[in-house]
């Protein structure tokens, strides 16, 4: 995947600029997928000279124009075959299980230092997610039938939720094994 189709993807719900694009993914994807402003912005560059995306200045008061981005025809098209296609394996590279893997060269207190380091890490990100999670289940109280695409960018955050708080269990039970003589 790249980060076009999570572009299209998010231009196929409304028609947005660079910045609420940000906005947008850092409220919803970027526990799983991120992108900084430059990359956003390179993308949509892209996408519009390849006829994917239509820009439309919209004019405002006192401010700068805004430069709105819709996804087109064309654009829609791409976004339906990819989601069609079959998910391509991509392997991931994880830092700190490299780290892990190899600390233990450098002791008992160091390892552990490492682990807390990462299990802080995971408490904020529960935390995000839970706070998340909270806001979107007050937000679809009142609605008696959620839609799929909601209900399944809502499973996107339970997934979050479940590897975060399986990770900080893992470290946990990793933390009191290193307590345990071996």
């Amino acid at each position: 995947m790249s980060l076009k189709h999570a572009v299209l993807g998010f231009l196929s719900v409304a028609p947005m600029t660079g910045y609420d694009l940000r906005k947008h993914m850092e409220e919803s994807v970027a526990h799983f997928w991120p992108a900084d402003q430059a990359q956003i912005y390179r993308t949509l560059t892209v996408l519009a000279a390849d006829g994917l995306v239509d820009v439309r200045t919209v004019p405002q008061e006192g401010r700068p124009d805004r430069r709105e981005h819709s996804v087109t025809d064309a654009g829609l098209a791409e976004l339906d075959q990819w989601l069609a296609s079959p998910v391509e394996y991509a392997p991931t590279r994880e830092s700190f299980l490299v780290r892990l893997f190899f600390v233990g060269r450098l002791g008992v207190d160091r390892t552990r230092a490492v682990l807390h380091e990462r299990a802080a890490e995971a408490r904020e990100m529960v935390a995000v997610l839970e706070h998340t999670q909270h806001l979107s289940e007050q937000a679809l109280a009142q609605v008696a039938d959620v839609p799929l695409p909601v209900r399944l960018r809502l499973a996107t955050l339970t997934n979050g939720l479940v590897h975060a708080r399986a990770e900080l269990a893992w470290i946990e039970d990793l933390l009191a094994d290193l307590d345990t003589p071996g």
